[in-house]
């Protein structure tokens, strides 16, 4: 079998699971009643701001949903074929752990396509009430796919390591906290004025490598192309990790 048939069949195998099970209903539904909730009822509410690209009522709420719900979508990547002990099986087919890798990455990045395509009411509405330039949307819902993509990576490199889905889960979390809540403007100014003076390059710098200072520009119409590296680094980075764990497992 060649590698991209490997690839599918992982793939075919991993994103059926989801849907075999409440998992990718109960997430998806979750997802659509945050998203459509806070862009309806909380904060910036999307029938009073008069704020045509949906940046602030709709695509800044993504982040923080992002940091709960991927990590729910991807917490059983590897956790679950540790727990059942079907890891050693995988392993033994004739596949490379990056095929399974991707497949199973691919697989999840598939579940949260879909959970984007489902927002679609929301453009409609905004289409129907008024005239918005398409180009911002098109950049804020591709910076907020990688959004999710980064936060998936990260959590399959996490559960490469445990075989507990709630472990895996509550670090997850917490990883994609620490790059979102460091990201943002409020915080980081509010923690520039109590640091001494020597440090502040330290705390840009760990401002620039969080993941929600690069969806800024991204969500509001631009797309810069360190923004869009950046998002793939992480993605990268994230798998490569993952990959590290299951060889270490496999000798």
């Amino acid at each position: 079998m060649n590698p991209s048939k490997n690839t599918l069949a992982i793939f075919k195998r991993e994103f059926f699971s989801y849907f075999n099970s409440p998992v990718a209903y109960v997430i998806l539904v979750i997802f659509l009643l945050a998203a459509q909730g806070f862009t309806f009822f909380l904060g910036n509410r999307l029938l009073e701001s008069n704020d045509a690209s949906l940046t602030h009522p709709f695509f800044m709420w993504h982040p923080w949903i992002y940091m709960v719900l991927a990590p729910a979508v991807g917490m059983k990547l590897w956790s679950e074929e540790h727990r059942l002990g079907t890891m050693e099986l995988l392993m033994t087919m004739p596949l490379s752990p990056w095929q399974a890798i991707l497949g199973k990455f691919l697989a999840a990045a598939a579940v949260w396509a879909i959970a984007l395509a489902l927002t679609f009411p929301v453009v409609w509405t905004v289409s129907y009430l008024g005239d918005p330039d398409p180009g911002p949307i098109i950049s804020a819902y591709l910076g907020s796919y990688l959004y999710a993509l980064s936060c998936l990576a990260v959590t399959s490199a996490v559960s490469a390591f445990t075989r507990s889905q709630v472990i895996c889960f509550v670090v997850s979390v917490a990883i994609c906290l620490l790059l979102t809540v460091f990201g943002w403007p409020q915080i980081t100014d509010a923690i520039l004025k109590i640091v001494p003076s020597w440090l502040e390059w330290l705390l840009h710098l760990v401002s620039y490598l969080c993941l929600l200072t690069h969806f800024y520009e991204m969500s509001k119409g631009l797309v810069v192309l360190s923004d869009v590296l950046y998002f793939l680094s992480v993605i990268a980075i994230g798998l490569m990790v993952t990959h590290f764990a299951i060889e270490s497992r496999r000798s």
